[in-house]
This record gives C-alpha cells, structure tokens and sequence, in this order.
C-alpha cells in the first residue's frame, strides 16, 4: 500500500470518527467532556504543584503540556505524549543550535523553525513537526536571562515532567474505567 492510501484511508478514519462524537447525545456529550475535563486538569494540578514548589520559574510550561497532551483513551494519549516530546526535543536542540552559531534574530529564529519542522520530516516524526516549531520559537522568541542551551534543557525537562504525568493520569483512569466494569 502506498503512503497517499494509507493516509487518505487515516483520513476517513478520523473524519468517521469525528462524525460518530458529534452524533452522541447531549448527555453522552456532557459526560466525556466532564471526563477529559477532569483528567486534563488533574494532570495539570499534578505537573504543576510540585514543579512550583520547586521554585521553578516557567513551572506553568509541565501543565500546558500535561492539558495538551491529555486525549480521552490511553492510546492517542501515548501518541500524543510521544509527539510533545520528540517536537520539544528536536525544536529545543535546533533552537539552541542556532542562537549559538548564528544569535537570536529574526533569520535565525526563522531559520530555526524551518530546520525544526524539516528535521521532524526527515526523521518521519511529522506528527511531531508543528510542535517542534513551537518549541524552537519559545527558545528563540521568550525573554530568558540563562543561555539558550539552558533554556532548552528547562523547556524540554518541564515537557517530560507534563508528558509523564499525562500518560500516568490517563493510565490510572482506563484501569479504574476498567474496574468499575468489571
């Protein structure tokens, strides 16, 4: 099978499922959110607390990642999680990369980004590409008194911290959606 198949057969598949939510009814509605809700801040007061109790400074960055990544089953969660992570890694790193050879201006930021999205291409991770651009912007574009390298090492240590916490919130809830089936 060709990649344009596979991807158009992905396609129909999220826009089925897509049409299957919005056909629910109110209450089926109402109850997933308050749900997702639910888990979504329970991840981000879990990813938050401690790290601001640490006295780190952008402790806010663990649960924006945590709500970002939060989906309603453990499976798109994981992919989810696994995207956050690999766009801040490799946007971090590019970022740090280049304000360090070329400085923190308008071309290198935008030089920054493009490279970002390409390298999640060129290691078929596009999944992960927008978020790599993201990352790359906050290390070119946010103020930040400590270098760049450092800056990157926070950011993606802040993302691991809410990633970890996600996947973990939305594991403990399959297992107890799973034994109050049982």
């Amino acid at each position: 099978m060709t990649d344009q198949y596979m991807e158009g057969r992905l396609r129909n598949l999220r826009a089925y499922i897509a049409n299957l939510q919005k056909s629910l009814s109110s209450g089926q509605r109402l109850i997933m959110g308050l749900e997702h809700g639910t888990m979504s801040a329970a991840a981000a007061l879990i990813a938050y607390m401690p790290a601001k109790a640490l006295g780190l400074q952008q402790s806010f960055w663990g649960a924006v990642t945590a709500i970002a990544v939060v989906q309603t089953e453990f499976g798109a969660t994981r992919t989810s999680a696994r995207d956050q992570f690999t766009g801040a890694a490799i946007g971090g790193m590019i970022g740090a990369a280049i304000v360090s050879v070329i400085g923190q201006e308008i071309i290198s930021y935008t030089v920054a980004v493009i490279v970002s999205i390409t390298a999640c291409w060129m290691l078929k991770v596009t999944s992960a590409a927008r978020l790599s651009g993201v990352t790359a912007t906050i290390i070119m574009l946010v103020p930040h008194a400590d270098s760049a390298q450092s800056m990157m090492m926070a950011r993606v240590s802040e993302v691991a911290w809410g990633v970890s916490v996600a996947v973990g919130v939305v594991w403990l809830a399959d297992k107890l959606r799973l034994m109050t089936r049982s």
